[in-house]
């Protein structure tokens, strides 16, 4: 077993700003000496410097679904994908200023509004300006924007608008990205986040684990990461099996794995908010909550086309790890007041692709409401 030294030098290393060498990295995710708890708590000093107790809800919106021109083998939106989702245009804007207002009252820090295919046209950029500064306007809440591939102008022309970070994951690393997608190169994806950058605009980019790579794969995205001031967020996905996909069946990924990934990123990227993003419940299973003794975020709601745990059970769930929210919502008062509606939880046997009523939960919302005034 590694000696308390071991994990106090990792813990150190990463407040000073000094790099963890390739054998640390190694160690950390593949050395059977590793004590799990022993490590989780050595990353979770780091959490708690810069995050506390507090975890960070996210929420997303799928304001455009499917009909992609990428071939992103791991999407279920993309070209190459024969799964079954709901696609369609961009929402109105009425219904996403009310999944917007759903989001908060939901616990959200930040709401997502996520969109389909590769960039968006100059109208449909000036469209988004309007969006995102009636949000603001509207609800305590940030906003989070994934356009695809966007220049530095954009990027300006949507941080004076009040974007608050920019979404563009690398989603592995360069030596790898040819095996996952060949409609665009991994450098497309640098350049978006160099232009996010330039703009000195916030960006949220993180990873999908299990597509094959290499455990070299998974440190070097890490590090690629690192190198952009800018930042802030790191979603860390884990693959999910989607039938239909090109991808569908997830590497050797264990869930004390995941937790060591998970670790490894908050010593990698130790003031950067770093989210368990999808796959959780698939890959974590019953070691869920562990996850946020390295994470300091969760996404809720479930995810772009996959469901999730329900509101509740997640909510408990950080309660029950002697967490709580980033909010001006009471955590006690949402757990008694949701009503749990969103049960459709994947588990550790399939994956639950979202209904209608989930990509569109204001419509949802609006039918319950007048089946109670009836």
């Amino acid at each position: 077993m590694m000696n308390t030294k071991f994990y106090t030098n990792l813990t150190n290393k990463s407040l000073s700003g000094e790099i963890l060498s390739s054998e640390e990295c190694q160690a950390i995710l593949t050395s059977p000496k590793i004590q799990l708890l022993s490590l989780l708590q050595a990353a979770y000093k780091l959490r708690f410097k810069y995050w506390k107790n507090e975890v960070r809800i996210h929420i997303i919106n799928n304001v455009q679904n499917g009909s992609c021109s990428e071939d992103c083998h791991y999407c279920a939106q993309s070209k190459s994908s024969s799964a079954k989702i709901e696609k369609y245009p961009m929402k109105s804007d009425d219904e996403i200023f009310k999944e917007a207002e759903q989001a908060y009252k939901a616990g959200a820090f930040r709401h997502c509004m996520v969109f389909s295919g590769k960039c968006q046209s100059k109208s449909r950029i000036k469209h988004l300006v309007s969006i995102i500064k009636e949000i603001k306007s509207r609800f305590p809440i940030e906003v989070c924007v994934s356009p695809g591939f966007i220049t530095e102008d954009e990027a300006k022309i949507l941080k004076k608008a009040g974007l608050n970070r920019l979404n563009h994951n690398i989603n592995t690393s360069a030596n790898h990205y040819k095996n996952i997608c060949t409609t665009h190169s991994f450098q497309k994806r640098i350049d978006t986040l160099n232009a996010a950058q330039n703009a000195e605009l916030d960006i949220c980019s993180g990873v999908i684990v299990g597509m094959g790579e290499s455990i070299d794969d998974i440190i070097d995205a890490a590090l690629t990461l690192r190198k952009f001031k800018n930042v802030k967020s790191i979603p860390v996905n884990f693959l999910l099996p989607i039938e239909g996909n090109v991808l569908t069946k997830a590497n050797e990924l264990t869930p004390q794995l995941c937790l060591r990934i998970l670790c490894l990123y908050r010593f990698l990227n130790p003031a950067v908010e770093i989210r368990i993003a999808a796959g959780r419940e698939y890959h974590l299973r019953d070691l869920q909550a562990l996850g946020l003794y390295p994470a300091s975020s969760i996404f809720m709601d479930g995810y772009l086309n996959a469901t999730g745990l329900s509101r509740k059970k997640t909510l408990q769930m950080i309660k029950d790890a002697g967490f709580t929210i980033k909010s001006d919502q009471n955590l006690d008062e949402l757990i008694d007041r949701e009503e749990n509606a969103y049960e459709s939880n994947i588990t550790s046997e399939s994956v639950v692709m979202k209904k209608y009523s989930d990509l569109h939960p204001s419509f949802s919302k609006m039918n319950v409401e007048e089946q109670n005034e009836d």
